[in-house]
This record gives structure tokens, sequence and C-alpha cells, in this order.
């Protein structure tokens, strides 16, 4: 019998090779046959999975029925680093993009209103002066392809 660690609660987990697909951990509950519990389960690899002829699957951990799963030896944490660089990742891309930590100096406007006043400061002015100026654009075309009346012809 091989000694295990569950990937999600670092629980020590006794089982013999092939794991059966309705095994659980006893102490978190979740399945033990799942992706994210096997030695191919890699998040830099196309599927999340080093064996490269497995069937894609979509959730990683819930069992499945692949028949390349082989119980991970790595100790528990080993894919906190991923986790850590994957938050990094999120939390750089939020700021880009004016999420959660941009908002913070904003919390009392709604997600709509901070969105306009970030797209008025892009175009400068805002929306009114757009409508301002598209109303003028439009006054100059009738005022180009207005049919011009001769005072001298008499239009009856």
């Amino acid at each position: 019998m091989s000694v295990f660690v569950c990937q999600h609660c670092g629980a020590r987990v006794r089982f013999d090779e092939p794991i059966p697909r309705e095994a659980t951990c006893d102490q978190c509950g979740r399945d033990l046959r799942a992706c994210l519990q096997c030695r191919h389960y890699d998040t830099n690899y196309n599927n999340a999975c080093r064996e490269t002829v497995a069937d894609p699957v979509v959730d990683k951990d819930r069992r499945n029925f692949c028949e390349y799963f082989s119980f991970s030896t790595a100790a528990f944490g080993a894919r906190t680093a991923q986790g850590a660089r994957a938050a990094d990742a999120r939390a750089k891309l939020a700021g880009l993009f004016g999420g959660e930590a941009a908002a913070e100096g904003a919390s009392d406007e709604s997600p709509s209103d901070a969105a306009r006043r970030k797209l008025e400061s892009l175009f400068g002015g805002g929306v009114k002066d757009a409508q301002s100026r598209a109303d003028e654009a439009r006054k100059k075309l009738e005022g180009m392809f207005k049919k011009k009346t001769d005072p001298d012809r008499d239009e009856s």
C-alpha cells in the first residue's frame, strides 16, 4: 500500500495503485482520481496535462476516466508557486485594466460610472462634448446640401 498526499488539503492518503475512480480523501472529501492529483498535471501544458494523447478534461478537480492517471508523488504545496504566479499575473492585469486595485480610490461609484469616467478621460471632454460636436457636424452637412433658393426665381 502506497502513501500519497492529497493535493487539496495535504492529508496523507493510503491506496494501492490503480486508485479507484470513486476514491475520495478522508479529510477533505475531494476526489482523488482527478487531474489535480495526477503526476501529469501541469498548467504550463496544453489542457494542463503533460500526457499529449490524453482526452481533454474540463473539470480538473473532479473524478474522470483518464486512462493515463497516475497519482502524483509531489509534496503538498508544490503547486502553490504556480498559483502565486497566476495570482500575481491576475493582479497586474486587473491594475492595467482598472480592476480591483485601481478601483479602491473610487469605491463609491458604480462600475459603469467608473468606466464612463475613464472613457471620457481617454477621449477628452466626454460624451456631452462628443454629442455637441456631432450636432455641429450635422448642421454643417445640412448647410452644405441644403437647396439654395434664388430670390429672383418664383417657385410656385
